[in-house]
């Protein structure tokens, strides 16, 4: 296969340069034996990751790897290089277009320690499980250790790291705000978000002489720029200040007051022309290429380092400004003075169209590790192998998630065909297949081909959540689609069993009996994992997430159609503790919630901070991004103390020995010993047993725990370019 060496123009979708028929390397390489092998003197790019080097579409490097294949470009490998010197990135010699830097599937730090700061003794996407493959702030550490192997090469990030990390943000680890990740890794240009699109028109235009310095007008990249700096064209700047300024509130004037509240605009010069009456469809226009053309300043780095409020004012304005259809660019400064630079931020990428997406899910895949990991065990290949992505984007709008931060509320959907030809595949390359593929899903079980029902409204429209406080009229629930899609994977001969482990949104299930049944009925293991992740509405919005009645009509309906088809089948319910906003006594509640319905948790979840995430910003700033921020507004008290969040994590263990000091204590202070005792309304036994059953091992994180990537079940982070997709979610 041959160097592409001219440019495609423009690339309107990812099909356009795509060479048909090119012959696709059996993995990509990553040795200069196999590169020998396959003819080639050099590689045009070369992508770094943290992780294994699996060529399955559920990981990010072979997923944007075997899409660039597919456009003439020669992609190297290096996986989870040691990072203590440039030598291991001189393995593949010098790339001839950039350096491509990802952390992996996971976030560095979310990988290696729990959200008690805890190290892991274990990486699931390395071989044999091993730790410490890979340092904390890996794109930081990889894109440094890159520019001092080949200085002057093109650095090129990408990833849920670098995504996430794309303004200044509060950093659980170090618990303090930290910079962009462009100004610490000292990167060419940042790609966020699904941004295939993004990349192949970056790698086009490199290969075509473009300089990377002049590349600004891609959507989904970030990039630092001198003050003041802006595209070419007639662009105007707007403080976030101006959009929604923090502080005191002043009172709207009355629109009905018989006096003027100030005075009157002069009379037209002569010769003025006379009012017109503009055609709604007329200003629409004119707002839309108004906003394409506008920047909006976020308070530097220095302010929100410093300031609680404008960090909240930050967040709420970054978030409000993710909708494809109407985000403006955003501009924040770093530094002051001379040394002073701009990280400018272009609007989110628009997503993948469906056949886009069955074009990048439908590449070559060797669907196994690279062979030279021999039979080493890599846990996080073991839980996906047979899983299948059918989807993208979630717009739950979850505070504690960073599906949207990342891949957008917009869902994008494969299509029936490219689905079922993926199941042909795995029963057709996979040895050890046995009939029984173990997910169809995606961030969300069931958001498979949901969208707006008019694209007007879409494009236009600046909530947070599609489903939050209700499920909004536009929004078109039909399960109907999916429905069919699980009746004909069924279908597929040599599929014995499908079952759904990705996490199920319960309040848009039930609006769809049909699906509900197929779901109980066919598709669950026994066991059906789901996340109401609270009871308390003091907690629930603060989280964005719906009562515990929409969970309690779920659970019903679940009941109803498991006895119908003559099935013993269990929920499992999720919860977080220590969110922010959750109280004492919302955490006492769950429990007493618990123990009257007999749920014995195994692996609970402490809440932990993840950058960007709007709970991230409550916990840190106190303040409440949901709502207008000022110094005056709304505090939200969240666990920040060890001692608190162990209680708050032990509510949800009420029933281990273990836990039962820390609650009889806590109970105590917040004058509930009423529930010490061995009565039948009582939360935990007044004596300690003689032999109390140790906790050792129960790790509180399993939301955030590392697991298998694709069919998501678990952890909300989650393609990008040149980064990972998701990690396994949990039920959503």
């Amino acid at each position: 296969m041959t160097s592409l060496k001219a440019a495609a123009p423009a690339l309107p979708d990812l099909l356009s340069g795509a060479i048909a028929g090119y012959r696709a390397a059996p993995f990509l390489p990553m040795s200069r034996k196999e590169m020998e092998a396959l003819g080639w003197d050099q590689c045009d790019v070369i992508l770094v990751t943290g992780d294994a080097y699996i060529d399955h579409p559920s990981f990010g490097m072979a997923l944007v790897g075997r899409l660039l294949e597919a456009h003439g470009f020669r992609v190297g490998i290096i996986s989870q290089p040691d990072w203590h010197s440039a030598e291991a990135f001189r393995a593949l010699g010098k790339p001839r277009l950039y350096f491509g830097i990802t952390a992996g599937n996971m976030d560095s730090l979310v990988n290696r320690y729990t959200s008690d700061r805890k190290i892991r003794s274990e990486d699931a996407y390395t071989p044999n499980a091993e730790a410490g493959k890979r340092p904390d702030r890996a794109v930081t550490v990889y894109a440094q250790r890159a520019r001092e192997a080949f200085p002057g090469t093109p650095i090129v990030i990408g990833s849920i790291e670098a995504s996430l990390r794309r303004i200044a943000h509060y950093d659980y680890w170090s618990d303090k705000v930290r910079r962009s990740v462009l100004p610490d890794s000292k990167a060419d240009i940042l790609l966020f978000g699904n941004a295939e699109r993004a990349l192949v028109a970056l790698t086009h235009r490199l290969a075509a002489g473009e300089p990377i310095e002049s590349i600004r007008d891609l959507r989904g990249t970030a990039f630092m720029v001198k003050p003041g700096w802006q595209p070419s064209g007639d662009w105007h700047e707007i403080d976030s200040l101006a959009l929604d300024k923090p502080g005191r509130i002043d009172a709207h004037p009355d629109p009905y007051a018989m006096e003027p509240t100030a005075a009157a605009p002069k009379a037209a010069a002569d010769g003025a022309q006379p009012v017109r009456i503009v055609p709604a469809a007329e200003r629409v226009a004119a707002r839309r290429a108004d906003r394409a053309r506008t920047v909006i300043r976020l308070p530097s780095y220095e302010q929100v380092k410093d300031g609680l409020v404008m960090y909240a004012h930050a967040s709420r304005v970054f978030h409000l400004e993710s909708n494809p259809g109407n985000a403006r660019a955003l501009v924040q400064c770093h530094g002051e003075g001379p040394g002073a630079r701009d990280v400018w931020i272009n609007p989110p990428p628009v997503p993948l169209t469906t056949p886009e997406m069955d074009f990048v899910y439908d590449r070559p895949y060797a669907r196994a590790p690279h062979p030279s990991y021999g039979d080493a065990r890599i846990p996080a290949w073991d839980m996906i192998k047979f899983s299948i992505n059918i989807m993208r984007g979630c717009f739950g709008g979850c505070t504690f998630c960073s599906i949207t931060e990342h891949e957008g509320r917009i869902i994008q959907s494969r299509s029936h065909e490219s689905i079922i030809h993926e199941i042909e595949e795995i029963r057709d390359k996979s040895p050890d297949f046995k009939g029984h593929i173990t997910d169809l899903g995606g961030p969300t079980a069931n958001m498979y081909r949901m969208a707006c029902k008019s694209k007007a409204i879409e494009e236009n429209c600046r909530r947070l959540s599609c489903v939050y406080p209700g499920i909004c009229e536009n929004l078109d629930t039909d399960h109907s689609s999916l429905v069919q899609l699980y009746r004909k994977a069924r279908a597929v001969p040599g599929v014995k069993r499908i079952t759904i482990g990705s996490g199920l949104r319960y309040d848009l299930a039930v609006r769809s009996p049909e699906y509900v049944k197929e779901l109980v009925t066919h598709h669950v293991s026994g066991l059906l994992k789901i996340a109401p992740e609270h009871t308390e509405e003091n907690t629930l919005s603060k989280m964005m997430k719906p009562g515990i009645g929409a969970y309690e009509e779920f659970a019903r309906m679940f009941e109803k159609y498991s006895k119908l088809a003559g099935k013993k089948q269990h929920l499992v319910p999720y919860f977080i503790a220590a969110h922010p906003g959750t109280t004492d006594e919302d955490m006492l509640n769950l429990a007493l919630w618990l123990k009257a319905h007999n749920f014995r948790l195994d692996q609970v979840q402490t809440f932990l901070p993840t950058p960007m995430a709007l709970a991230t910003t409550m916990y840190h700033s106190r303040k409440n991004p949901l709502r207008k921020v000022s110094a005056e507004s709304e505090t939200v008290e969240t666990a920040r103390a060890g001692k608190i969040r162990k209680l708050h994590k032990a509510f949800l263990r009420w029933h281990d020995p273990e836990n039962w000091p820390i609650l009889r204590e806590g109970l105590i202070q917040m004058g509930r010993a009423d529930l010490i005792g061995n009565g039948p309304n009582c939360l935990v036994p007044r004596q300690q047993p003689a032999a109390a059953v140790p906790a050792a091992g129960r790790e509180g994180c399993s939301k955030r725990k590392p697991a298998a990537p694709a069919a998501h079940k678990g952890r909300r982070e989650k393609p990008a370019a040149p980064a990972a997709p998701r990690a396994a979610r949990r039920p959503r």
